[in-house]
């Protein structure tokens, strides 16, 4: 892939419109569609096949190349990345999959953690988060566990949304400062973790694992993983939404 030149590819199928070509840039980016689809699958896994959301993403790949601007010096792959998880991304929103009642709780936790964490000044324990929604601890840790695909989701629209917005701007170099920084923000406020919520996203995000593979790897229970993995989506997400402010 590092010598294959993608913005010749694209200017060579609008000039020709061989379909050959665009296959073959499809072909060459479907590794990256299937790493995103894996990357996003605990938010889907019970209710659609990894097939159904590959092929979302591989018409966002086609769309990508298809309104690729070639000459704002922006890269490809960044372009392609936001499109194809974007897709993603919708897809899962408009299939109204998650229980109205776990959206709504997933909301009612993201704004308690947020007062809270104002409140404090630091990342709230779950017994204050769950005295002050009025829920003993563990039906607290409960729901979270329940609402980790709903919480996740939430974090993954506030990064698509917010990186479209981006990389749509007319400043290729704006773009590349702002995903560099945007990376920079998310990976101090995962070092900030406790050791066990940053073995959980660790393997959720970098090493593409279930959580039930993450409980079997640290000798956890799938919904205590969940849990965890919810609660600190909560904190990479207050971070992420700090860091927007400010801009």
């Amino acid at each position: 892939m590092a010598d294959y030149d993608v913005a010749a590819a694209i200017r060579e199928y609008r000039e020709t419109q061989d379909i050959n070509i665009r296959n073959d840039i499809i072909l060459r980016y479907l590794e990256l569609v299937r790493l995103l689809a894996m990357s996003l699958r605990n938010i889907y896994i019970k209710y659609a096949s990894p097939d159904d959301i590959v092929n979302e993403g591989v018409l966002a790949l086609i769309s990508a190349i298809d309104t690729f601007d070639l000459d704002r010096g922006v890269k490809f792959e960044t372009y392609a990345n936001i499109k194809i998880k974007g897709a993603i991304v919708d897809f899962v929103r408009k299939q109204d999959w998650i229980p109205r009642q776990v959206r709504t709780f997933g909301r009612e936790l993201d704004i308690a953690y947020n007062e809270l964490f104002t409140k404090l000044g630091r990342h709230p324990k779950n017994a204050e988060l769950a005295e002050h929604m009025g829920l003993s601890r563990e039906m607290l840790e409960k729901r979270m566990a329940e609402s980790a695909g709903a919480v996740t989701l939430s974090f993954e629209e506030l990064l698509y949304e917010d990186n479209f917005d981006v990389v749509d701007s007319e400043d290729a170099a704006d773009t590349a400062l702002y995903q560099a920084e945007q990376k920079k923000i998310i990976a101090g406020a995962i070092n900030e973790l406790s050791p066990r919520a940053k073995q959980v996203i660790t393997l959720y995000y970098y090493e593409k694992l279930k959580f039930s593979e993450i409980g079997r790897v640290l000798g956890l229970t799938e919904s205590r993983v969940s849990q965890i993995h919810s609660k600190a989506i909560l904190f990479l997400k207050h971070a992420l939404s700090e860091y927007m402010q400010k801009q």
